[in-house]
């Protein structure tokens, strides 16, 4: 069968926040792009699309105070000491095996940080606004700033200028490898034009940016990484399905060296009920969270909703299942506006009493009882503390084994309402290493010419999640490739 082959300066893998920066900015240094989208057109995007796009910054050029720190704090495990001391020296020391060490290297998180203003700054440049506007958390310790219209804004003010910068697009079409030249160097991609029920073969030629996504729709890499439970796991918007991993498996075929927490993934708690992108509840923390048996085995509020959510979603993942039930009574009408920390299009599902509740969640109702008079209890017991809803109130119960450390008030005021909750899959944590020019570095720590990575493809997380950095990083490194991959010749 003979191969359709194209030539390029540039191809990008991927039209999200990652491939889409990538493809305007060679174009703006005068390469010629293709981008190669799974999608079909009115599905363009990935999860860029379907998200709010928070912002990790304190203003529209300056990332948070704890920007670095969080990313710091998170970026790998029980690191050995005496490699991590080379970091404190200039890059080009560095021995090859700190190079290609699985952690968020100090250069790279500095090179982000650095980077992330004047990327807002070049975004604003195609017509996008931010501002910072109410988000889904009725509690929260850090800005966010957001572009106005989410992801979606971004998606479509970058295709737009990539249209007239003659940038080719090339959708339900699918990277499945990379070309190499008899030196090592990439030269281009293979690639499956999805017609029909059999795909065209075909190549397209020049240096390689990817920009595709994490492995979050591919239900045999989850299982390979993540473990047996990721059946319980789902994408949380429509583009995760379209994620399947390629860019990292073909560029780890070849040598690259990986990075980030291959085993964790970004948690984020959802209504299994509801079809519609990004479905959350977040309104857990004024009331109890239950597992399939009836118990507690949380506390729901240890701090403000944006910083806890993860590490509380994760211990829902670990239930039976892999589900728990948000329960409530009617005095969540207390809580100002608390249908923002609601995503889920489904109601809660209700009863005149706990018992009704229970039979309805299908939970045993006695010890759901059970569960709920222990926890009044010890609501009883705080007579100092005062309820208030939108800030850390302290108002905690007594001698609670999980203790409850914030918004506990007993649940005595029916009816009762309920909400499921699983942990959803927002984008995978493992992926390539890369240096601050985003290209790709193989196993002993040398770039591999012709390879660039960015945004979910990167591995840069490790345990928690540093909120609101994702979309700007698919920005700053899509943006760091096209720049080099347009101006080096190597």
């Amino acid at each position: 069968m003979s191969i359709t082959s194209h030539s390029f300066d540039v191809v990008v893998a991927g039209c999200g926040i990652a491939g889409l920066s990538a493809a305007v900015s060679a174009a703006e240094y005068g390469a010629r792009v293709a981008v190669l989208e799974r999608a079909p057109l009115e599905e363009r995007g990935g999860n860029t699309r379907y998200t709010d796009a928070y912002l990790r910054m304190k203003s529209e050029t300056e990332v948070t105070d704890d920007f670095e720190t969080h990313l710091a704090e998170n970026g790998g495990g029980y690191l050995d000491p005496e490699l991590v001391k080379h970091t404190t020296q200039a890059y080009d020391t560095w021995p090859a095996i700190v190079k290609t060490l699985s952690f968020a290297d100090p250069e790279l998180i500095s090179a982000f940080a650095n980077a992330a203003g004047p990327t807002v700054q070049w975004l604003k440049s195609f017509g996008v606004k931010f501002d910072f506007l109410p988000t889904q958390f009725l509690t929260k310790s850090q800005p966010r700033l957001l572009p106005i219209g989410g992801g979606l804004a971004l998606v479509e003010a970058l295709a737009a200028a990539a249209d007239k910068k003659g940038v080719r697009f090339f959708y339900e079409t699918t990277a499945t490898a990379l070309l190499q030249s008899e030196q090592g160097a990439v030269t281009g991609l293979h690639a499956s034009v999805n017609k029909g029920s059999k795909g065209e073969p075909m190549h397209f030629m020049g240096k390689v940016i990817l920009g595709c996504g994490g492995f979050e729709g591919n239900a045999e890499m989850q299982t390979r990484y993540i473990g047996p439970r990721a059946v319980y796991l789902r994408p949380v918007a429509r583009g995760g399905y379209y994620n399947k991993g390629e860019g990292i498996r073909m560029a780890l075929d070849i040598g690259a060296a990986p990075c980030g927490d291959f085993g964790s993934y970004h948690a984020e708690p959802i209504d299994p009920r509801s079809g519609r992108p990004e479905p959350s509840v977040f309104i857990f923390p004024y009331g109890i969270l239950v597992n399939q048996e009836g118990l507690r085995f949380t506390d729901e509020a240890p701090g403000t909703v944006d910083a806890v959510y993860e590490s509380i979603t994760r211990k829902i993942f670990n239930q039976t299942n892999g589900i728990a039930y948000t329960i409530l009574d009617d005095k969540i009408n207390d809580v100002p506006n608390y249908k923002l920390g609601l995503r889920s299009d489904q109601p809660p599902i209700t009863g005149a009493t706990l018992a009704e509740l229970a039979g309805k969640l299908k939970i045993p109702p006695a010890a759901l009882e059970q569960t709920v008079r222990d926890y009044n209890a010890a609501c009883a017991k705080d007579t100092k503390g005062t309820f208030k809803p939108l800030e850390l109130d302290h108002l905690a119960a007594q001698g609670l084994t999980p203790p409850k450390s914030n918004w506990a008030r007993a649940l005595d005021k029916p009816p009762y309402q309920a909400y499921p909750v699983i942990s959803s899959n927002v984008l995978t944590f493992g992926g390539l290493k890369v240096n601050t020019r985003a290209q790709v570095l193989n196993l002993d720590g040398v770039p591999i010419l012709g390879l660039y990575a960015a945004g979910e493809v990167v591995g840069l997380y490790y345990k928690t999640y540093t909120g609101a950095t994702s979309v700007l990083k698919g920005a700053v490194f899509g943006r760091l490739a096209g720049i080099d991959a347009a101006q080096n010749p190597g």
